[in-house]
């Protein structure tokens, strides 16, 4: 009988996560503090990096995860970059890998220790398990779809805000949007609220799943950036929106920005916002 995706998870996670550590030990942390110039180049800007730590660590973690359930497939940001068409595996039957082997590139080439591997396992556009590893900090949160969610082995919940209090809001670095994305993002700038640039995507997920920071209003949608911490951040009892009101989708064509909150009255507030600049 052909194993399900669920039984292979029930089987499978702790590799899983031995692949994504041993990944992070082999080809990143070795290069943290210490790349070389010709280990960094830029992709569509002086904004957009790349390291050689991105590559290797993705070309391993894609022939572990492959290896690990036979027949799935990985979608990553730096072979999306080199194929944009390999993006499309979302969309298909096979289950999907979405990796992003270093997110927070600014930061780790930077040598701040605010960045992390991002891997999740989605089929059929549905993000069924997430593993989200800050290197640097030794710190591993997991989630497994209504299984909760989990940092170090303890249990996370995000829980509502205090009542009273400014929400602290991270958004999409001013670097990282256009003019329209400003302008959209612009309105949360509000009495009540605190936004602020964002840092590592992950690692902000990671915040609104432990109830350290309120909400998070993105203007992108990459896969890679977005499935692990949104699934960390449903398991702990959190939420997210698009600008239309729905959840947002791994597979693309979704309202943004979108946000992603401790609860839904901050989600549907944040939301809100950002919709009286349409």
């Amino acid at each position: 009988m052909t194993e399900t995706i669920e039984e292979f998870l029930a089987r499978c996670s702790a590799d899983v996560e031995e692949a994504v550590r041993k990944a992070a030990a082999a080809e990143i942390l070795p290069r943290f503090r210490r790349l070389a110039e010709h280990e960094v180049d830029q992709k569509s800007g002086p904004h957009d990096l790349v390291t050689d730590a991105d590559r290797l660590a993705e070309l391993r973690l894609t022939a572990d995860l492959g290896a690990l359930l036979p027949g799935s497939v990985v979608v990553g940001e730096e072979a999306v970059h080199a194929d944009p068409a390999t993006y499309a595996a979302l969309q298909g039957d096979a289950p999907v890998w979405i990796v992003d082997p270093v997110d927070g590139t600014r930061q780790f080439v930077h040598g701040d220790d605010g960045f992390c591997t991002l891997v999740a396992l989605a089929h059929r556009g549905v993000v069924l398990a997430s593993w989200t590893y800050a290197a640097a900090r030794d710190q591993l949160a997991t989630a497994v779809r209504g299984q909760g969610a989990h940092l170090d082995g303890e249990r996370l919940f995000a829980g509502p805000p205090v009542p009273g209090r400014d929400l602290v809001v991270a958004t999409s670095h001013p670097d990282y949007t256009t003019d329209d994305q400003k302008r959209a993002l612009r309105a949360l700038w509000t009495d009540g609220l605190t936004p602020r640039p964002c840092g590592s995507a992950g690692l902000e997920y990671l915040a609104v799943a432990r109830g350290e920071l309120d909400a998070v209003a993105f203007s992108w949608e990459a896969a890679w950036d977005h499935a692990a911490g949104l699934l960390l951040v449903e398991e702990a009892g959190g939420t997210h929106l698009t600008r239309a009101g729905e959840p947002f989708r791994v597979t693309g064509g979704n309202a943004l920005p979108f946000t992603a909150a401790r609860d839904t009255a901050t989600a549907r507030r944040v939301v809100d916002l950002l919709r009286t600049s349409a």
